[in-house]
């Protein structure tokens, strides 16, 4: 095969304009005006509204090309696109060849007989996606997200491209995947496919390999499977009817595991189609030996709904995956990296990518295998009504067939789901009532006949759920907490307290959240001065939850002082935000059996602005962020307080035994012990238990020491503290805090700078900053007691610049809660 690649550089402009402006391929429109200095920021302020017209024009892309003879002379010569955003005209030569209609799918073309050999010129010709939804949704209303531009379930384009509750109406387009001429001779690989069998000791492995051939030449394919310590095994095999099965068995297989259970070892399969002068085609796979599906099974509180890898069952934890950016020429394989190493630093081993997006490109699955993180993959319907017509069923089943066999051999993947709240939609929201029984009825058609039974057929080995959240579908009551999986929003839209979590037993929980604002250096970024207030207008811009400040306040006066000023409100609801991520999920986690996921919403932005993420649209971490790597922490401690009764537990998320010690200490604000005791645990791998009943009646008989004591717990194993954590007998508001005046001592090693802090008094939710630059703290966001000094580290390569100590000292900034209000 000879790849001829058409990325780099392109040019293009607006249709109803003359000027022509450089452009990158793979890329987009966005980002080419940009560069061109044609767009403003459209995150800035208020651009957003502007921009959103620049989407109502058409644009052409256009370059030339030198084919050669050699490129003429095979026997097939392809045009494949896998990324066209979304509306496309394209042609060669003045000749059409593709007319599209789909971002999701790959798209190819035989232009043997179009191209000549010499300069050849190639034209994309993008209509307006803005302007076509709307169009639509005026001759058939199809209901969305009523934050979006309407009309968007007519058009296959991620549709919070067009806004929802977290994100602008943005909707970009281009160009945003590769592009390429391919000649082949004879044939080529059209898909490879393959299956496990796990036996005691041994697996094996089922390939087929498909076939396209234009002659018959005798072809055979010859596959190899090289093992992670360089080992290989080699077949060979007869294409026969366009086929070939060839079968290893791998003893001693090193099995993939998620992170935290075990390691990710990944076997490389090579399968090379050959004629007789030699190779045609082939095709590489990275594969981890594994068994991964979900369980049912009928038990005391229902049926279970639970990830078993390798026979065992885990409890997955992680958070909603969003697309990273509005302006989709900005994404890049070192952005992806870096927010999912967040991901495995936070000790996630689960990531749900949400049907509102777009399928991932490789590497993000890639990642994904590499660092043991499991992914729930939505199909791309979220929040809408969809018009089952015959062009529609046969646009998504071509779409269905190309992401699921580029995606459904990679280790992390997990579970395939049909859409994201549809059913949920269709049982609570009235759509009967106001879209009518045929829209009902297309649904059902729709995700539990076409969707599974197509799924199924290209990926037998993976589960498949038919919608988030689901019960036993049929819409019927497809959010019981005995059966599925959950989304819970009576926390935050309901306003009920972050402690309503605790009255809740789902089998796995893939939705809950509470929102927050970014910190001051990223509003920074799209603000003035004067608009650092959230009820500005540039604030309210940047907040796309209808009357989401004003819940963020509610959420803050119902358990902190009023903040003093602007950058203390945005640090203190990064607090609540925490605290509700930290009481739900340890919560959970203490149940571990009868609930065995939580998923929260969200871990990224898309935008900088408000929202429910834990990492922000640079990437920075949130107080949610740094408190998920201790709820989720593969040993967690946790308590559980009511009134002044506290009870102490400890999950042991690990294929081990736990061993180790539980020490507690009933302080003052001063950090003065009133009680203390400690007790041995030993807790079964993948379990959780109760260790200690504790009652402070006595000890807490009136309020003042109700509202100047605190509890403090330590688990520790071999010497060195696993997991801990603190609790209030009142709400924070109320506690009488005493000013910890926080000392800070900095020393400099090769390689990282190192943090001490020490305390006069209890300091609760001690955060450190560096002015003007981002870290990577070793832990933050953390209760301090006055008695024991903290060490934080910061390596040298995780700081967003070089900094010499002086410089690190100067810029280092510590507070905790006490210093956020008047």
């Amino acid at each position: 095969m000879q790849l001829f690649t058409l990325g780099g550089a392109w040019r293009m402009k607006r249709t109803d304009e003359a000027e022509w402006i450089d452009a990158v391929v793979p890329g987009s429109v966005f980002n080419d005006l940009l560069h061109a200095g044609k767009m403003e920021d459209p995150f800035y302020r208020d651009n957003e509204l502007d921009i959103l017209e620049l989407t109502k024009f058409d644009y052409e892309y256009e370059r030339s090309f030198e084919a050669d003879s050699e490129l003429l002379a095979h026997d097939v010569v392809l045009l494949r696109c896998e990324g066209l955003d979304t509306l496309c005209e394209l042609s060669i030569n003045g000749q059409p060849v593709l007319s599209t209609d789909n971002m999701h799918r790959t798209y190819e073309a035989d232009v043997k007989g179009i191209l000549r050999a010499g300069r050849n010129d190639i034209r994309v010709l993008l209509r307006s996606a803005t302007r076509f939804v709307l169009e639509k949704d005026k001759e058939y209303h199809l209901t969305s997200c009523a934050d979006a531009v309407p009309g968007i379930s007519h058009l296959r384009k991620a549709h919070s491209m067009f806004g929802w509750d977290w994100g602008p109406k943005l909707p970009d387009a281009g160009i945003w995947r590769d592009i390429s001429i391919r000649g082949y001779d004879l044939g080529r690989i059209d898909d490879v496919f393959v299956a496990q069998r796990h036996e005691e000791g041994a697996v094996r492995l089922d390939i087929r390999t498909d076939v396209e051939q234009w002659a018959d030449a005798g072809l055979s394919v010859r596959a190899t499977l090289e093992a992670p310590d360089g080992t290989s095994l080699e077949k060979e095999g007869a294409v026969d009817a366009g086929s070939s099965s060839l079968t290893f068995d791998v003893a001693d297989p090193q099995l993939w595991w998620p992170h935290n259970y075990g390691d990710q070892p990944l076997y490389t399969l090579r399968v090379r189609l050959q004629g007789r002068e030699g190779a045609v085609d082939e095709r590489a796979l990275k594969i981890g030996l594994r068994t991964l599906t979900i369980r049912q099974e009928e038990d005391r509180w229902g049926e279970s709904f639970e990830f078993v890898v390798n026979g065992r069952s885990i409890f997955a934890m992680g958070a909603n995956y969003i697309p990273e950016d509005n302006v989709f020429g900005r994404l890049s394989l070192e952005r992806t990296d870096r927010l999912l190493q967040s991901c495995v630093e936070a000790n996630y081993n689960c990531i749900r990518v949400w049907g509102g997006g777009y399928y991932p490109d490789d590497d993000f699955y890639d990642l994904c295998d590499r660092y043991g993180l499991i992914v729930w993959q939505d199909h791309l319907y979220a929040c809408g009504a969809y018009d089952f017509n015959e062009a529609f069923k046969e646009n998504i089943r071509q779409e269905t067939i190309d992401n699921v066999k580029r995606i459904r051999h990679h280790a992390s993947l997990g579970l395939w789901s049909g859409n994201n709240e549809l059913e949920y939609a269709w049982a609570y929201w009235g759509w009967t009532e106001r879209y009518g029984e045929k829209l009902r009825d297309d649904y059902l058609s729709q995700f539990e006949q076409f969707l599974p039974e197509l799924n199924a057929s290209v990926d037998p080995n993976t589960f498949y759920w038919r919608s988030s959240p689901s019960s036993a579908g049929g819409i019927d009551d497809p959010n019981k907490e005995s059966i599925g999986d959950m989304h819970y929003w009576d926390v935050w839209h309901g306003r009920k307290p972050i402690t309503e979590f605790r009255t809740l037993f789902p089998r796995f929980m893939s939705e809950f959240g509470l929102q927050s604002f970014p910190s001051i250096q990223t509003v920074e970024t799209f603000t003035l001065p004067e608009d650092r207030n959230i009820f500005s207008y540039v604030m309210e811009a940047h907040q796309k939850n209808g009357t989401g400040n004003e819940k963020i306040m509610y959420y803050i006066s119902e358990y902190f002082k009023y903040p003093k000023d602007f950058d203390s409100l945005l640090y203190v609801s990064q607090l609540i935000q925490a605290e509700g991520m930290r009481v739900g999920v340890e919560h959970w986690r203490r149940n571990r059996g009868r609930c065995m996921g939580a998923i929260y919403w969200q871990l990224n932005d898309i935008w900088p602005g408000a929202s429910w993420s834990s990492l922000d649209y640079f990437g920075r971490w949130k107080a949610t962020h740094h408190a998920a790597k201790r709820f989720f922490a593969p040993v967690m401690a946790s308590a559980c307080e009511d009134g002044t009764n506290v009870s102490l537990h400890v999950t042991n998320e690990t294929l081990d035994r736990f061993e180790g010690r539980m020490t507690w200490r009933l302080l003052d604000r001063s950090s003065r012990i009133i009680e203390s005791g400690e007790t041995d645990v030993s807790v079964d791998a993948l379990s959780a238990m109760e260790v200690a009943s504790l009652a402070f009646g006595d000890a807490l008989d009136t309020k003042k020491k109700l509202r100047q004591s605190y509890l403090e717990f330590t688990l520790v194993a071999e010497g060195r503290e696993i997991s801990g954590g603190t609790v209030l007998f009142v709400k924070s508001k109320y506690f009488d805090f005493l000013d910890p005046r926080i000392g800070v001592e900095v020393a400099e090693e090769p390689d990282r700078f190192v943090v001490k802090l020490s305390g006069a008094a209890f300091a609760q939710f001690v955060s450190l900053d560096l002015r003007g630059a981002d870290a990577r703290w070793s832990d933050n966001v953390f209760h301090l007691s006055a008695d024991r000094p903290k060490t934080v580290t910061v390596p040298k390569n995780g700081l967003s610049e070089p900094l010499a100590l002086a410089e690190f000292r100067e810029r280092l900034v510590v507070r905790s809660l006490f210093d956020t209000y008047a």
